[in-house]
């Protein structure tokens, strides 16, 4: 597998069994040990590479340990240390990894649950590390923008420098990035006041701030949800407002073979953007077990048929959105009997991933 497929196929196991996990040592063996040998590709049962319990005694601290030491060339080069997974991550949980990182030639060290992954490096002072990570790779919330970074840390490719030399601005755009998803999802007052006082005239009163945190908080959810639809209506070429197959100009589409495949032959057939979204969801999810390209989808006037291979023998699901009240998602058994399931919102599809991944491994048996 690729290494998106190997992440994905690891993020999926973390989904599925993470609330079972209940010790930090069954994190290791579930979560960590595999994200080290199957992500990094180091082989973690032989000492060369992976050191696990690694010691080095500091000062007055005899016997502490930190969970793996990642060797190269009989230099430690990465240390982890894991707390278990139904935990979240604090900076207090690092200080083996704050002692042993003055100690030894680390230069990255990751504290991690086995879902949330903080890397952390030395750019405030040399040799010490840093009390923010550089980067935060959550195997349930992926910025794909991160993996390029990511990968250079892998035995294949091993690039120190280069990551590196890319820390800094990586630690402080992630840090952006995560301080405007949090007023995206919970405005502070100063974020309010920002945009109050270039919208209202009035005084920044307590009725004022009250009113206009509910205002702010549902304006900032609008607009990301129409630059994602914004952008899913340009990468699949069309805006689908108007039926299929009415007259439109054929340059529209010419460049978008993407959106040429989504589209029916048939004229009375309206191909909708929740359709399309859903078919997203849907490829999303059977990218675990094939290539995205063998994922196709056929619309017909009362489904939307989403096929592996593009092969009617082989469906994966069908969605029934046609209907004006209750929507549903078609999913078939071994025997390919299709079993409708309601889903209020786009969101219902991800309850029903393992059960649209089964479908597509029992093709490939």
């Amino acid at each position: 597998m690729e290494f998106e497929e190997r992440l994905a196929a690891l993020a999926t196991k973390v989904e599925n069994q993470r609330g079972a996990i209940q010790t930090e040592e069954a994190t290791k063996n579930a979560f960590v040990m595999p994200f080290i040998s199957t992500i990094l590709g180091y082989d973690v049962f032989d000492p060369l590479e992976v050191v696990p319990e690694f010691t080095a005694d500091v000062g007055t601290k005899r016997g502490e340990k930190v969970d793996y030491a990642i060797m190269r060339d009989g230099e430690v080069q990465i240390l982890i240390e894991c707390k278990k997974s139904t935990g979240a991550l604090r900076i207090e949980n690092a200080s083996q990894l704050f002692r042993y990182f003055s100690v030894t030639n680390a230069r990255i060290a990751v504290l991690t649950n086995g879902q949330v992954y903080n890397f952390y490096t030395d750019l405030d002072a040399p040799n010490k590390m840093d009390d923010r990570p550089f980067l935060v790779l959550d195997l349930l919330d992926i910025d794909e923008t991160l993996l390029p970074e990511l990968r250079k840390l892998t035995k294949d490719v091993f690039d120190l420098e280069s990551v590196i030399s890319a820390a800094e601005e990586l630690k402080y755009v992630g840090a952006i990035k995560r301080a405007i998803a949090a007023q995206f999802r919970e405005p502070d007052e100063d974020f309010v006041r920002l945009f109050t006082t270039r919208v209202y005239e009035g005084s920044f009163t307590q009725k004022a701030r009250t009113q206009f945190t509910a205002l702010v908080a549902k304006a900032s959810k609008q607009f990301l949800n129409e630059q994602v639809n914004d952008r899913l209506k340009t990468a699949l070429g069309a805006s689908y407002s108007a039926p299929v197959g009415t007259s439109t100009p054929s340059d529209v589409v010419t460049s978008q073979p993407v959106a040429e495949r989504d589209i029916d032959r048939d004229t009375e057939i309206t191909t909708t953007l929740e359709e399309l979204e859903g078919y997203q969801i849907v490829k999303a999810i059977a990218c675990s077990e094939v290539k995205p390209d063998r994922i196709v989808n056929r619309d017909a006037k009362s489904y939307f048929a989403i096929l592996l291979d593009d092969n009617n023998r082989k469906p994966i699901a069908r969605l029934w959105f046609n209907a004006k009240k209750q929507k549903y998602l078609g999913l078939f058994d071994a025997d390919k009997i299709e079993t409708k399931h309601p889903v209020d919102s786009l969101d219902g599809i991800y309850e029903h991933a393992e059960a649209i991944r089964q479908t597509v491994r029992s093709y490939l048996d």
